[in-house]
């Protein structure tokens, strides 16, 4: 059974929280970070990113940078522009993109559960990443950007929060990107205990985005518990901010590939080594794959429809992702690319950034570039379900949740 619990979040005044708010630390360059900054002083981006206070002769993981962002954090509560809630509460955060709604649960997860194996992960994490959070949070002493975790729908609790989003608001604005954000607060004690007790008969819950931040998370609560031996359970440290959302609430988008070479190989040899795997015709048109085993391919000007022949494709939860096609079929055995991860002759575009941005980087001087048909959730699920591990960059979530919004003391 899963432990999700209701907080008492540090949360931004309503007439800034628009300022605040701000994208994941981990979409920005430092460049970019310092311009976003710039652009608006207020954001939260400068906690996320505490080296936009200093100049480039200062290292992004000095000592000094994760000093400033606890300084930050408690200036900007001393300051008031951060509130504090007077009780534990659930809160309702909804996005809209494009008319598409999107609408989640804010609450506390349980580090205990991460560990044991009810919150699943489908992606491994880097251990340089996660020392880099474990220090943000131990110098604000705060969670500050929030889980993405998915559940399968509970009636129970689809219930609640759609009744309580018929109530007022406790934000409403539209980012510069063109997201909306709503939040609404459960702090009725009969609603916060019913969905307490609807968690309790969930099994599994799914990390869908930000498996470097709950890794951190975890293990920053692992550390205060090992600093502080008489815990109970019951102390913040225990617990990590989320945005839990029912799995017919999201929306994964592809992510595409673009390769820097043909590995030594020319166009014509390379189509010919394609196609002992793959059915290609050309296109007359940007090829936006629009089913799974279909694959688009953009090389010399030229875009090609790819689908895989028959007997290709291994059964298992796994082998049979369309990027584990790609990688074991075309970029492992074709380009020698057998670490993507690793590998600078790869890189990954987010489908968010359409078609044209692979155009774009194929005629700018890389060789070809891939459009895939995006995971599933249930493909998610069942990774996560029989303890695998997905290819890096499989999932692409959008919209991505806002910092800054709560804050979760610890």
């Amino acid at each position: 059974m899963a432990t999700i619990r209701s907080f008492s979040a540090y949360r931004p005044r309503k007439d800034i929280v628009d300022r605040v708010a701000a994208l994941p630390y981990d979409v920005y360059n430092r460049k970019e970070a310092e311009e976003e900054v710039r652009r608006e002083p207020m954001s939260f981006l400068k906690v996320d990113r505490a080296e936009t206070s200093f100049g480039p002769e200062v290292d992004t993981y000095a000592p000094c940078v994760y000093d400033k962002a606890g300084e930050l954090l408690t200036k900007m509560i001393d300051d008031g522009i951060y509130l504090s809630e007077q009780k534990p509460v659930y809160y309702i955060y909804e996005l809209i993109m494009d008319g598409r709604h999107q609408t989640g649960l804010v609450a506390c997860a349980a580090i205990d559960d991460y560990i044991n194996g009810i919150i699943k992960k489908h992606e491994n994490t880097r251990e340089d990443k996660e020392l880099d959070r474990i220090k943000h949070v131990e110098a604000c002493n705060a969670q500050t950007g929030p889980i993405f975790l998915a559940y399968r729908s509970v009636d129970k609790v689809n219930r609640i929060i759609n009744r309580i989003k018929n109530t007022e608001k406790l934000y409403g604005f539209t980012a510069p990107d063109g997201i909306t954000h709503n939040v609404w607060v459960i702090d009725g004690d009969e609603d916060i205990a019913a969905i307490g007790e609807a968690f309790d008969n969930i099994n599994e819950i799914y990390i869908a985005d930000g498996h470097h931040r709950s890794a951190s998370a975890v293990k920053a609560g692992l550390r205060k518990r090992a600093a502080n031996p008489g815990y109970t359970g019951e102390e913040e440290f225990n617990y990590f901010l989320s945005v839990l959302f029912p799995h017919d609430q999201l929306m994964i988008m592809p992510y595409n590939r673009v390769v820097k070479d043909l590995n030594g190989y020319s166009s014509s040899e390379y189509l010919s080594l394609l196609s002992e795997k793959f059915d290609i015709t050309k296109s007359n048109m940007p090829v936006s794959p629009e089913k799974k085993g279909e694959i688009g391919m953009y090389i010399e000007g030229s875009w090609y429809r790819m689908n895989v022949k028959d007997g290709i494709v291994p059964s298992d939860v796994v082998g049979c992702l369309d990027v584990s096609v790609l990688q074991d079929n075309v970029l492992s055995p074709i380009h020698g690319i057998t670490n993507p991860r690793t590998d600078t002759r790869i890189q990954f575009v987010g489908g968010i950034r359409g078609l044209e941005a692979l155009e774009q980087m194929v005629d700018g001087g890389m060789k070809v570039a891939f459009s895939m048909y995006p995971t599933s959730i249930t493909e998610l699920f069942d990774i996560a379900d029989n303890g695998k591990l997905m290819p890096p960059k499989s999932t692409w979530f959008e919209p991505k949740l806002r910092s800054g919004i709560f804050i979760h003391r610890i």
